[in-house]
């Protein structure tokens, strides 16, 4: 028999010990006759008696050792065995025996985490129900290298964690622990025993489902869809989203119709999304998070769908449906900062982990979070992997990165002393650009066809140049300077345009720099900054003619689209996660008949390439000049890679300008196929008769006489 120091023993029985498996369960040996005999060792107090049953019925008696600790020896070598244990005033108990298990994560698992290089990080860490060794369970695993212990809590043992201590695998800082019986849907946390000596409690950070906050346990879940979305996925591996039409709609699931499910949400967005022609959908962050009022940016469960809305798998579901009828899926993705909740990541075993440890690199002053330690590899591979995760184990079609900026550069709204030079005096932070790099290249290795976007709102040099050339790798960024600057323009009155010409135009001189996203996002409409239309000049017939104006231009412009939702029918109220859009106002004529317009933006857009097929190529585009300068017109041309082209001419002044003397890209018919100011859009009417004709000069361009409705754009396409 095999002989254990009380000193293991009682930190066994407390479970306190960083490897109970060297304790408790079988342990081999030979008897004083060179026989092969088997030591078994459990944990069981309170009981009376204590019995070990292998074979399915042969007997062995334990005996109380201490604190609890119970041993006894059977002839032969280990088998298989249950746990018979007998109260006093409580039924008997048999169960299976978690320390009589061979480890679930393997030695290359290991490896590639203390490497920081395991792609499928969350098919190992975490939470799984499996069969081993003959049991059906669920094993735990952790990366925790600074406990001195750590064991396994939940409603399967009372949330008494001494009955589950989980096993040290040595310097990977990982630990493991399989628990026979443990099933679908039971909760859990892990204990974990600083190095200074305190018990504190964290959810699981790789858990893939969690309970419906305020609780904050995580739950033991199971994939069980089964996708139908194989014509989608594989066209995507087949195209790139910057040469294709891309216009995004952008949603909070809570409050864009309060109430629905992941699932009782699948055919009403199918049907807005449809009927309004856009090409995507993105959701803002829909991994766990504690305070709905973060709108999901303070994430505590990195690799679990908010449970606010269902499970995972309606999630997934809803996915698929969205995919079947056409509509792509962007997830915003928050990899620059974690909130401090104690649960959760912060300070996860005792010391800072996840984030830097140095307060100069490892907080943000202005949101009170903390920031991740993109120079840790095993905290990247975190970060990576669960990049990955979304795109492989719910086929989203794109992540938009938030906050780049701040995870760029160390002085990041911080003064003079609040940040640390990076090695080569520079306030770039080299490991996040690292980072950012990283995921990007294995994204797009991993699955053809996805988008990374990045929500960056400096001007940092090579945001999506490739990696290879010493870019980011991004394949798309967030054109903030174009938000602003047509933002402030449009909110200025038209009487008074004519002197900020600049706005309005400044944009061409780096459309081409980067691939863009025009976005207008939530965070336009929040913060006392009221919505699109509220936004706009005059009185109500103009905001909404200055709206659709402002829409024309951005569909019209290089650089694919993004809205937020609410603004396609012209919402008044400033948008609250608190309550729903106000649907109502469609009752209105004129609200009603911009959603109409949206629908019919899209729709123009994505039946013409030059729009969307060269959107930065600097080379499919034109600006547009009249014989005499007019600084209220703006005006350009696209052109596809067949030659065919579209024409964009805006009169942002308040008045109709008439016989406008304009340069055409060629000579001949050009066909009116949008008009912002037509009737059934709520307009005026002021337009072109549905046709232009732009005659040759003898300089060998291209001439026509316009007329420019007030408040308006209008799209030409030319007749080959």
């Amino acid at each position: 028999m095999t002989v254990v120091s009380q000193n293991d023993l009682d930190l066994v029985a407390t479970g306190s010990h960083y490897s109970p498996h060297s304790v408790l369960g079988q342990h081999a040996g030979q008897d004083a006759s060179g026989r092969a005999i088997t030591t078994i060792r459990v944990r069981r107090p309170l009981a009376e008696t204590v019995t070990a049953i292998t074979n399915g019925s042969e007997r062995t008696a334990l005996e109380h050792v201490r604190s609890g600790i119970w041993e006894g020896t059977h002839q032969g070598a280990p088998v298989p065995y249950l746990i018979e244990a007998t109260y006093a005033s409580a039924p008997t108990w048999t169960a299976d025996d978690p320390y009589r298990f061979t480890p679930t994560v393997g030695d290359l698992d290991l490896h590639l985490i203390a490497e920081g290089r395991h792609e499928e990080l969350w098919r190992v860490l975490g939470s799984h129900l499996r069969d081993h060794q003959g049991a059906s369970g669920t094993s735990f695993a952790v990366w925790a290298p600074n406990a001195q212990a750590v064991r396994v809590v939940g409603d399967f043992n009372g949330w008494d964690g001494q009955s589950h201590p989980m096993r040290s695998m040595g310097g990977s800082g990982v630990w493991e622990l399989f628990a026979p019986g443990v099933g679908e849907g039971s909760a859990y946390k892990y204990e974990l025993l600083t190095s200074d000596g305190r018990w504190i409690v964290k959810a699981d950070p790789m858990a893939r489902w969690a309970e419906v906050p305020p609780a904050t346990a995580s739950v033991v879940t199971k994939a069980r869809h089964l996708w139908q979305d194989d014509v989608w996925m594989e066209r995507r591996a087949r195209t790139t989203p910057v040469d294709q039409p891309m216009s995004v709609y952008e949603l909070h699931l809570g409050s864009w119709r309060p109430g629905l499910t992941y699932r009782a949400a699948v055919d009403e967005i199918i049907g807005h999304v449809t009927s309004l022609g856009f090409t995507h959908v993105e959701f803002l962050p829909l991994a766990e998070h504690p305070f709905g009022g973060s709108w999901g940016y303070q994430v505590t469960g990195y690799y679990a769908p908010t449970s606010r809305f269902g499970t995972p798998d309606d999630l997934r579901y809803l996915i698929d449906r969205l995919h079947q009828a056409g509509i792509g899926v962007i997830m915003d993705w928050v990899p620059g900062h974690f909130p401090k909740d104690e649960f959760a990541l912060a300070r996860f075993d005792g010391r800072p982990l996840y984030e830097h440890p140095d307060p100069h690199r490892g907080e943000h002053k202005d949101w009170g979070t903390y920031i991740f330690d993109y120079g840790r590899r095993e905290v990247r591979n975190f970060l990576v992997a669960n990049a990955l995760y979304w795109f492989e184990e719910f086929h989203v079609d794109g992540l938009r990165v938030d906050a780049v900026a701040s995870m760029l550069y160390l002085d990041y709204s911080r003064n003079e002393g609040e940040w640390t030079p990076n090695i080569h005096g520079g306030r770039e932070n080299l490991e996040a650009i690292g980072f950012l790099q990283e995921v990007n290249a294995t994204a797009y290795k991993r699955y053809p066809g996805i988008a990374m976007i990045a929500e960056e709102s400096t001007s940092y040099p090579g945001v999506t140049a490739p990696t290879d050339q010493g870019g980011l790798g991004f394949g798309l960024k967030w054109n903030m300077g174009w938000m602003n600057d047509t933002l402030q323009y449009f909110g200025r009155d038209p009487m008074y345009r004519e002197h900020h010409e600049g706005e309005i135009t400044f944009t061409f001189v780096y459309a081409f720099s980067e691939n863009f996203v025009l976005p207008i996002s939530h965070d336009e409409v929040v913060h006392g900054k009221g919505t699109l239309v509220s936004r706009m000049p005059g009185d109500h017939w103009q905001k909404l003619a200055n709206a659709r104006a402002f829409l024309g231009f951005q569909w019209g412009h290089p650089g694919k689209q993004l809205l937020f939702m609410g603004q396609e029918f012209g919402q008044i109220s400033e948008w609250s996660e608190g309550r729903s859009l106000d649907w109502w106002i469609l009752d209105q004529p004129l609200h009603a008949q911009l959603q109409a317009y949206v629908s019919v933006l899209n729709e123009t857009y994505r039946k013409h390439a030059p729009l969307w097929a060269r959107d930065h190529d600097g080379a499919a585009f034109r600006r547009l000049f009249g014989s005499h300068h007019n600084p209220n017109v703006v005006a350009f041309s696209r052109t596809d890679w067949h030659g065919n082209t579209v024409a964009v001419l805006c009169n942002f002044s308040g008045v109709p300008v008439h016989d406008y003397d304009i340069e055409m890209p060629e000579a001949g018919v050009w066909t009116e196929i949008l008009n912002s100011d037509a009737v059934e859009y709520g307009g005026s009417g002021v337009g072109n008769f549905g046709a232009v004709n732009a005659s040759a000069t003898e300089d060998g361009a291209a001439r026509a006489t316009v007329t420019l409705p007030p408040l308006g754009v209008i799209w030409l396409q030319h007749n080959r």
